[in-house]
């Protein structure tokens, strides 16, 4: 293997770890993909075996065996021997990365990757029968959290606004544990992300709208003419201000969750894991 002790974290090396911020990542390397930063060996592994290209791993010192093994092992099966060899597996001491992420869970295994061309819309929503669509949804955990929901549960690809956070930033991704890099998804550009744009795009393509709002007139999540339907999309909006008027009084559908003890909103990752849950019943 490629092993370079690393001493210093202000080192050259140690820039795309630890001092480029993620849309300097992103946009490397332009007009290519760029590169993402994941961390943990799970989510790492999930991108190895989803075909991402590794670029460089950071390992701190004593885990090189034990965690940084498998994912070395993936890269040697889903990449070839040349590529595991060739890689640049930096070494550091907890001392050196103490202050690298700022998540004292998060420890051991950092690694760069090369992004994938986006996805087309057409090719994101061909064969698809029920999708997540998150509309401006800021907050890395929630976004990740989603991703995890909607995987677990069976739907068949999330949608993202323009000004949703990208699914690859590290938090995101990590929250996902790693479920971006199994469940389709794609993100609308600035133009598409309009409020009257998306609903265009989802109609075109035969989907029914489900608002998750409470209105006047919402439904209850538990509601089989909604999940008679072939193809459902649940719309889903940020943290406080939800999803913007217009689109709730656009979309087919506005439902709530029943609840109690005068409780009258969840956190949108959990209200979406529910909505999920309901939509797959069969």
């Amino acid at each position: 293997m490629n092993l370079i002790e690393i001493k210093d974290i202000n080192a050259p090396e140690m820039d795309v770890f630890a001092r480029l911020t993620e849309r300097e990542l992103r946009t490397m390397n332009e007009p290519e993909e760029g590169i993402f930063l994941a961390e943990s060996a799970n989510v790492i592994l999930r991108a190895i075996e989803d075909g991402y290209e590794p670029l460089s791993m950071l390992v701190e010192e004593g885990r090189l065996e034990v965690e940084a093994g498998p994912v070395l092992d993936a890269i040697e099966k889903y990449c070839g021997n040349y590529v595991k060899e060739s890689l640049p597996v930096y070494i550091a001491g907890r001392d050196v990365v103490i202050n690298l992420t700022g998540h004292t869970l998060v420890r051991g295994l950092w690694m760069t990757l090369k992004r994938k061309p986006e996805i087309s819309l057409e090719d994101f929503f061909k064969d698809k029968k029920r999708i997540a669509v998150m509309v401006d949804v800021t907050n890395p955990a929630n976004v990740g959290a989603i991703f995890r929901s909607a995987t677990a549960l069976g739907m068949d690809g999330v949608l993202l606004t323009h000004a949703s956070v990208d699914p690859l930033t590290r938090r995101t991704a990590r929250t996902s544990m790693g479920t971006v890099f199994q469940i389709p998804w794609a993100q609308l550009s600035l133009e598409d992300s309009d409020n009257s744009s998306l609903m265009n795009i989802l109609n075109s393509h035969g989907f029914k709208t489900v608002a998750m709002a409470l209105t006047e007139d919402s439904t209850s999540v538990d509601n089989d003419d909604i999940r008679a339907n072939e193809k459902v999309a649940v719309l889903l909006g940020t943290e406080g201000t939800g999803l913007p008027k217009n689109v709730i009084a656009a979309c087919d559908y506005r439902v709530m969750i029943p609840m109690y003890h005068g409780v009258d909103s969840l956190n949108v990752a959990a209200a979406s894991a529910i909505s999920f849950w309901e939509l797959m019943k069969k």
